[in-house]
């Protein structure tokens, strides 16, 4: 049994362990593979060819590009960070951002666990066409269509004529169980021992499909007519798409769903790098890498494209499993070495979509083992436990009515319950960080103003522009929050501690309290944040956030994803009658409730915060100082009403001397990175009108 267990953990390394005690991956290089795994996949193969195709033209890339680096990295760099600098899961990690964002981390977990349940019955489907491909000719030939939706998914046509859809049979088609099952066996196989182990997998997993997009851009490229079809992607200007909002809700649609923002295994992974790992370059890195791939991946689909001689008709898009599993397979039958291709394809959907399904269980699992009830649990049987629950949850995919059951579900999580998640992470990361700061300078009534004004800006923003137009909605909601900003600020009460930021321009915006007041209200909490992070993630010569971050996240990347989430409703009019559509609604509004409900009983959730940890959130109140570099007025004071709580703490005159030598003022990255060491401790005592706050 020695030698045995000898060689499975040659094989299958355990885990390394970080200073702390904590998994760490043997390698930055693991690290980016493994996260790159949960991403290049679907998106990149099936959903990014065929949204550039419904959307033909070079214009594509100014949305694209757009919401790349105006909500997909800022996004994404905000839960490297967490994670990394917090050491924890999505919720271990919220907690110590606030309590009140528990409920967010528990959102994207059930985000990318409800994807990953009918993500493997996807791939299930294409290892149907895979064991095909063997067979010659092509059994699909002439009738890619039928042959998909009544052989291979073993679907039945909806019966419309009732008052509701009605699915007429339940029956399971048991080949697609075995291979449900065999593939789930395989996701257990990638996370049962942890980031040692999967540290190795992601070689594979990234590896084969690297070499076959070479392979396929360059049979693409090569096909008769290539260039018909690669002229659509980057041949053509169509200025007056940009008019619409539809190119706009597919390039935002298609950055998150391919980049694995809001999915939760970005945080859950990068709390297994060392503490001061280079987050802010792994955003960058992470994303840019994935848009780069999937462009050029889709020029082997278009390709294809040309090969077929299709065109884009508006009226009838292409989808993704339209892609996949019909232009695709059908493309192979008129290409010489048709087996061989199909074959190649289909493995390799495969691979990639394994490695997203572990990737985005393996955030679920990091919950899990992050929890105090689990803390002598073993890892293997956590995950057998875990990878079985998600098989018998994935069983309904494999039945007739399968397919449209998936549709449901797939349309809503996606529109509505991804799209709320990373709307939650932006706002609330950057409005309630540290707010008892901004309440000691301002006042309660002006902070409540000032973001009901924020909210309810966006609120009536997309309500006026559903009902009367676009530009009345933007009008309207600029109108709610100037006056309520205007409000906000006039209420508010002298700031004790001046700003010193560098986002806030002493010379330009003057010294009085009326601009004071309005930083605190509408920067502070998310450029604290920017500095709090920094000196754990921003240390050496590793990249920061900058200071344009916080200001994107709130105001940019928070009230488009508003603007995005709103267009989702009206298509509900449209399915309402469907009972998958109506179950798929329910299942991605579920978490918006969660959201809502641990927001204001966070305590709740302290079954998956292990006791010493549970209290992260906690901080003293002192603003423009760098956090667990001083002791002051407890936070827990203000959520509580105490007044009794002991007070080790800065004067306000040691604030205001405190916040000049802060990073808000350094003038380099060396001192901005040497300031949580460097950041003196105080003792002498806060004003009594503090403690009675």
């Amino acid at each position: 049994m020695n030698a045995l267990r000898k060689v499975v953990n040659k094989i299958m390394p355990p885990p390394q362990k970080a200073e702390d005690g904590r998994d760490q991956w043997p390698s930055r290089t693991a690290f980016l593979l493994a996260s790159l795994s949960g991403v290049i996949g679907m998106g990149n193969f099936l959903r990014y060819p065929s949204t550039v195709f419904n959307n033909n033209g070079i214009q594509w890339f100014i949305p694209y590009i757009l919401a790349l680096v105006l909500l997909a990295i800022p996004a994404l760099a905000l839960e490297l960070a967490a994670g990394n600098a917090y050491r924890g899961g999505t919720v271990t990690a919220y907690n110590k951002i606030s309590r009140r964002m528990r409920g967010t981390g528990i959102a994207a977990n059930y985000v990318g666990f409800v994807v990953t349940i009918y993500f493997i019955p996807i791939i299930a489907w294409g290892m149907v066409f895979f064991q095909k491909s063997f067979e010659s000719p092509l059994p699909w030939a002439g009738d890619t269509e039928n042959y998909f939706m009544y052989e291979v998914v073993s679907a039945i046509d909806q019966d419309t004529s009732g008052r509701w859809v009605d699915y007429p049979s339940i029956n399971f088609d048991g080949r697609l169980v075995g291979w449900d099952a065999f593939l789930w066996f395989l996701v257990w196989l990638c996370i049962f021992r942890g980031t040692g182990w999967t540290g190795r997998v992601v070689y594979f997993t990234m590896g084969l499909p690297l070499i076959v997009i070479v392979i396929l851009i360059g049979r693409g490229a090569s096909l008769p007519n290539a260039a018909r079809g690669i002229k659509l992607y980057f041949g053509e200007f169509h200025g007056d798409k940009l008019a619409g909002t539809q190119i706009w809700q597919a390039a935002v649609g298609q950055v998150f769903y391919s980049t694995g923002v809001g999915f939760g295994f970005y945080t859950a992974y990068a709390s297994y790098n060392h503490q001061h790992a280079n987050a802010a370059q792994d955003a960058v890195l992470l994303c840019m890498t994935n848009a780069f791939l999937e462009a050029v991946l889709a020029f082997a689909a278009f390709g294809i494209v040309g090969f077929m001689g299709m065109t884009p008709d508006p009226e009838n898009p292409i989808g993704s499993y339209g892609l996949g599993f019909m232009t695709y397979p059908e493309a192979f039958v008129q290409m010489p070495g048709s087996n061989f291709w199909s074959a190649l394809f289909f493995i390799t959907l495969a691979v990639v979509g394994v490695s997203s399904a572990f990737v985005m269980l393996d955030a679920v699992m990091t919950l899990i083992m992050d929890s105090p009830f689990a803390r002598k649990w073993s890892r293997p049987w956590v995950a057998t436990v875990v990878v079985f629950i998600v098989f018998l949850l994935s069983l309904p995919n494999m039945t007739q009515f399968g397919y449209w059951y998936m549709d449901g579900i797939d349309r809503w999580i996606n529109n509505v319950g991804l799209v709320f998640v990373v709307w939650a992470e932006a706002v609330s990361a950057t409005t309630i960080y540290r707010y008892e700061d901004v309440i000691s300078q301002v006042g309660l009534s002006s902070f409540v103003i000032y973001n009901a004004a924020y909210l309810g800006g966006q609120l009536i923003s997309v309500i006026v522009g559903h009902t009367a137009s676009i530009e009345a909605g933007a009008g309207a909601g600029f109108a709610v929050y100037i006056i309520g900003a205007a409000a906000s600020v006039f209420t508010a009460k002298s700031p004790d501690v001046p700003v010193n930021a560098r986002i806030w321009k002493r010379d330009v915006w003057g010294k009085n309290r009326h601009t004071e007041a309005f930083y605190y209200l509408a920067f502070y909490s998310g450029n604290q944040l920017r500095h709090d992070l920094n000196s754990v993630i921003g240390i050496d010569k590793n990249w920061t956030l900058p200071s344009a971050w916080p200001v994107l996240l709130r105001y940019v990347t928070g009230p488009i994803l508003a603007v995005i989430l709103s267009l989702a409703y009206p298509a509900f009019e449209e399915v309402y009658d469907d009972p998958m559509h109506i179950l798929g609604f329910i299942i991605g509004h579920f978490l918006l409730v969660w959201v809502v409900v641990f927001f204001f009983f966070p305590q709740w959730l302290d079954v998956f915060i292990i006791p010493e940890r549970r209290d992260d959130w906690k901080q003293p109140i002192a603003p423009g100082v760098l956090r667990d570099t001083t002791e002051g007025i407890m936070a827990e004071g203000m959520e509580t009403g105490s007044t009794e709580k002991k007070i080790h703490g800065p004067s306000q005159g040691d604030l205001r001397r405190e916040t000049s030598d802060t990073i808000d003022g350094s003038s380099s990255r060396e001192e901005r990175s040497d300031m949580a060491e460097d950041q003196p401790r105080r003792d002498s005592a806060a004003p009594e009108s503090r403690a009675a706050m």
